[in-house]
């Protein structure tokens, strides 16, 4: 069976699967309870100072739902962690001395002042922690602080900061990035110019779930009032994949280690991040939502994933889909796919037809000699891929790549040398003598 010991910037865990900071690490008796189910590491929820913090006293969570009541999406208006930074300390220790071979990270958020750094990183450190994660990515409550967000989405307070903790720290530093950016690369060049050791993304979403239908104010709120709050769960993987993706390959980022966080829930959200470029994961929304033993599933299924692809570790994997992450204008516009209908899987249920009908190309039939049939008329298919996505029968649809012949769209031979865009007829900007 493949190896799944994990080496994270010198940290050995038993596998790359962490709990990320939230709640399931607020306290000892919640990362034991992680630790005794098999979890590889934690990242302790993050240590504040004064002033001290304060949690509503009424709704923190809000979820959008699947049409099967399954949590999609997830939102928290909570703070960092309002235990006495003592109690946190205590506990960070006896942790560490407890299980000595899991990864232990002390997240913190502190303010922009250097003699705060100077006082709190050494205490922090004398836990035995097994590194720090500083919180540049929490986009509610804290950023209002200028803590936070507030933080994460100006380069060069990321840079000054890390320079900071990187001062008075001696171990490893990552940086937790905000996703509230239209540009994820400065901030991770700014950590990485700060001297951080790694960075980890992303925090949450700034987000509004909805309003309450009865009072038509917003839900949920304390009081009567609320207020935006983090947004993550499965629907925010896409976000955190294109950024860490946009980090692996980015000129000045390339080879920055990176631990994937967003809206992993089974193991081939894992495979999608290390693949990526990610070195690890941590999780949080789906522990929240199922508990601490889907770490089984995560361990077996990441184990026997790369089994079957022939890989003996983790590392074997990592960063293996970056050479395949490209700008649009470098996509090959000469080659052709075209979707296909498994008539031995299709239940006629012509979700495929209405959307390819309604909102496409109109490429797939509804009747053949009169009954019931759905096909795809290749002549007009364009291989958008619509009705593969809404068909709700696994590979009943599948895309088949086309090597020969004639592209019906076009008129003219089909062939797979890639096409140069500057010169491409649907290019606006092409160039032209």
């Amino acid at each position: 069976m493949a190896d799944l010991r994990s080496e994270f910037l010198g940290i050995r865990s038993p596998n790359p699967f962490w709990l990320a900071s939230a709640p399931p690490t607020d306290k000892a008796y919640n990362v034991n309870r992680a630790f005794e189910a098999g979890w590889g590491g934690a990242v302790w929820k993050t240590l504040g100072v004064d002033p001290p913090i304060v949690n509503v006293n009424g709704p923190r969570y809000a979820a959008i739902h699947s049409n099967e009541r399954r949590v999609i999406g997830f939102n928290n208006v909570e703070l960092i962690t309002d235990r006495p930074l003592q109690t946190n300390l205590d506990e960070i220790r006896q942790i560490k001395r407890d299980w000595p071979d899991r990864a232990l990270v002390a997240s913190v958020m502190l303010p922009m002042e250097e003699k705060v750094w100077a006082k709190y990183v050494p205490m922090i450190e004398d836990t035995g922690c097994d590194a720090f994660e500083l919180n540049f990515g929490c986009p509610h409550g804290m950023s209002e602080r200028g803590m936070g967000a507030a933080v994460g989405q100006v380069p060069e307070y990321i840079q000054l900061a890390t320079e900071w903790a990187k001062k008075y720290a001696r171990v490893p530093v990552i940086i937790k990035l905000t996703p509230n950016v239209t540009n994820i690369v400065p901030p991770a060049k700014a950590a990485k110019d700060g001297g951080a050791d790694a960075v980890s993304l992303i925090n949450t979403v700034n987000s509004i779930m909805r309003v309450n239908y009865d009072t038509l104010t917003m839900y949920p709120a304390t009081d009567g009032m609320g207020s935006h709050g983090g947004y993550c769960g499965e629907a925010v993987k896409p976000i955190a994949l294109h950024m860490v993706a946009e980090i692996a390959r980015g000129k000045d980022t390339a080879g920055l280690p990176m631990s994937g966080i967003g809206g992993i829930s089974n193991w081939r959200d894992a495979v999608d991040f290390l693949a990526l470029g990610a070195s690890n994961v941590q999780v949080c929304t789906a522990a929240m939502v199922y508990g601490f033993k889907i770490i089984d599933d995560l361990v077996d299924g990441l184990s026997n994933f790369l089994d079957e692809k022939g890989m003996s570790r983790v590392s074997d994997l990592v960063g293996r889909a970056v050479p395949s992450v490209t700008d649009w204008q470098h996509l090959n516009l000469n080659y052709v796919e075209k979707a296909f209908i498994d008539q031995s899987l299709c239940i006629k249920c012509g979700r495929c037809h209405i959307a390819c009908e309604d909102t496409a190309h109109q490429a797939i039939t509804t009747t053949v000699n009169g009954e019931r049939h759905f096909e795809v008329i290749d002549a007009e298919c364009v291989g958008c891929n619509l009705c593969v996505s809404v068909c709700p029968v696994e590979d009943c649809i599948t895309m088949n790549p086309l090597t020969g012949g004639t592209d019906p769209r076009t008129g003219q031979p089909i062939t797979t040398e890639k096409a140069d865009w500057t010169t491409h007829p649907n290019n606006p900007m092409r160039k032209t003598t």
